[in-house]
């Protein structure tokens, strides 16, 4: 995507932030088994506490989810970083994000890929992503107000969709949407039990899933979301 690293520095980014930045990594990341050099660089590189609410930018290091209002969370960055590094991303592909929210995790996919689209169906997370990202340089990433259950077929195919938010089973439009080749990681599950899987398809549309551990998202919502209250 043509990243100058030094246009993503937010104006709050001090020597404090960048040092709480790399014990993240070490320690949280590194540490806990994240092995993929690029995504480490790119969590490194990409400051989380701009995309956390103010009252709670003081945490915005620790090793767990956040909320963002409207009952939704900016995830934990191990969870964040287990799922950019089972993409496998090379830098070439046209990636999708399901589930916005503030922001966060499209930045860091713009540092891994050649093209991000990211969409969220809850309006005022869709301005408040726009602003982080445009404040932060990601002027070049796609953010959508839709309903991201059913993927966003304007930017499709996609090499990679990547989803912040659990549905019952794997909406179809994603799947559809997915190009041959492509991967898919979603949590999927009810609210108390959900496992993340990554979504292999063949160039002749087979479909092989790799369970890759428990998790626990909010849930997806909208046509193919979660369904019930």
């Amino acid at each position: 995507m043509g990243i100058d690293e030094s246009s993503h520095q937010a104006p709050e980014d001090d020597d404090h932030s960048r040092a709480l930045r790399e014990q993240m990594v070490r320690h949280q990341l590194r540490g806990r088994g994240i092995r993929d050099e690029r995504v480490l660089a790119a969590m490194g590189r990409v400051p989380r506490h701009p995309f956390v609410p103010k009252p709670l930018r003081a945490r915005s290091y620790d090793d767990s989810p956040l909320p963002i209002g409207h009952h939704q969370t900016i995830s934990q960055p191990l969870m964040i970083a287990t799922m950019l590094e089972a993409m496998e991303l090379q830098g070439s592909e046209r990636v999708l994000e399901v589930g916005a929210g503030c922001g966060y995790q499209a930045a860091l996919l713009a540092e891994l890929a050649a093209t991000v689209v990211t969409v969220e169906i809850i309006a005022e997370l869709v301005d408040r992503a726009r602003h982080n990202l445009d404040r932060l340089g990601y002027q070049a990433v796609q953010v959508a107000h839709a309903d991201g259950s059913c993927g966003y077929l304007p930017g499709a195919p996609y090499d990679a969709i990547v989803v912040a938010a659990a549905p019952d089973s794997v909406p179809p439009p994603l799947l559809e949407q997915l190009a041959p080749g492509g991967r898919l990681l979603i949590p999927v599950g009810s609210w108390v039990t959900q496992d993340l899987k990554r979504i292999r398809k063949d160039e002749d549309g087979t479909v092989h899933i790799d369970r890759l551990g428990g998790c626990i998202f909010v849930p997806l919502v909208g046509e193919h979301g979660r369904r019930g209250p």
